[in-house]
């Protein structure tokens, strides 16, 4: 079996310290590059693993020879109520433009223009900055009175963090909140039969939404790639795990569906 490389982006995060260390302390090797362009020695790694943000995954996955997983973009629309505890529908920023109401609204899964509450879709981007058909998801506001990072691997949640508290950030290990069992429960819900799929390796963020009058319930915030998610209070070596699942060189069947779009993919 090849010695496997976890591969790193030119710049330093906490989480690209945190995974080198973690992927160091296997036995891996660490690559970083020094630019978008894959030496020669790692093309086609059947060993390769790639931690990265999805414009420089994009250009240097095809060329490592990555399958990159993530959830589908109607994914989270595609949800029941009772999970996601607002309305949130998918449609193209020509049509999100149009709308004349507050709304939060977010690219499903890379970042061609800011996540936020917009106070109408006159404040989205231009067409001359964003395409018109690039997919928008649009949402209800809700007020999240506590946000938790999850990395899933097959169904199971083999670390998480929390990482803010009414929108401010608070990083803390899951188990250091008192919430955190009813996070774990909650986060069961989202892989139970009948529920729309996620890729085996997933980073999942969930939190309690303010119900008034005290009163708290769970919804889920959003799916994140592993490869480009970071990991806040999360354990690194953990979280290494679902990285190195979420970007690979083998494919399986089941994975085929959650692939990242980009020439070149390995099946």
């Amino acid at each position: 079996m090849p010695r496997r490389t976890l591969h790193l982006p030119p710049w330093p995060t906490p989480t690209v310290t945190a995974l080198a260390a973690a992927a160091t302390a296997r036995g891996m090797r660490v690559h970083t590059f020094r630019d978008r362009r894959v030496p020669e020695e790692h093309r086609r790694d059947p060993g390769a693993g790639l931690y990265a943000g999805p414009a420089f995954a994009d250009v240097v996955a095809p060329d490592l020879g990555l399958g990159l997983l993530e959830a589908p973009e109607g994914w989270l629309p595609a949800l029941p109520y009772e999970l996601t505890g607002r309305r949130i529908e998918l449609m193209p920023l020509a049509q999100a433009r149009q709308l004349r109401v507050p709304a939060f609204m977010k690219p499903p899964n890379d970042k061609s223009f800011p996540a936020r509450v917009y106070p109408d879709g006159s404040r989205l981007p231009g067409r001359d900055a964003v395409e018109d058909d690039v997919p928008v998801l649009v949402s209800d506001i809700v007020t999240f009175t506590a946000e938790f990072r999850l990395y899933v691997l097959d169904g199971e949640v083999v670390t998480g963090s929390r990482y803010a508290v009414r929108g401010v950030r608070d990083v803390v290990p899951l188990a250091a909140d008192p919430r955190a069992a009813g996070v774990r429960e909650f986060a069961a819900r989202l892989f139970a039969p009948g529920v729309p799929a996620l890729p085996r390796a997933v980073v999942v963020d969930v939190g309690t939404v303010d119900e008034g009058l005290g009163g708290e319930g769970w919804a889920v915030v959003e799916a994140n790639a592993a490869w480009a998610s970071g990991h806040y209070a999360c354990d690194a070596d953990r979280a290494l795990d679902v990285v190195l699942r979420a970007a690979r060189a083998v494919t399986a069947p089941e994975d085929v569906p959650f692939l990242r779009p980009y020439p070149s993919v390995v099946r």
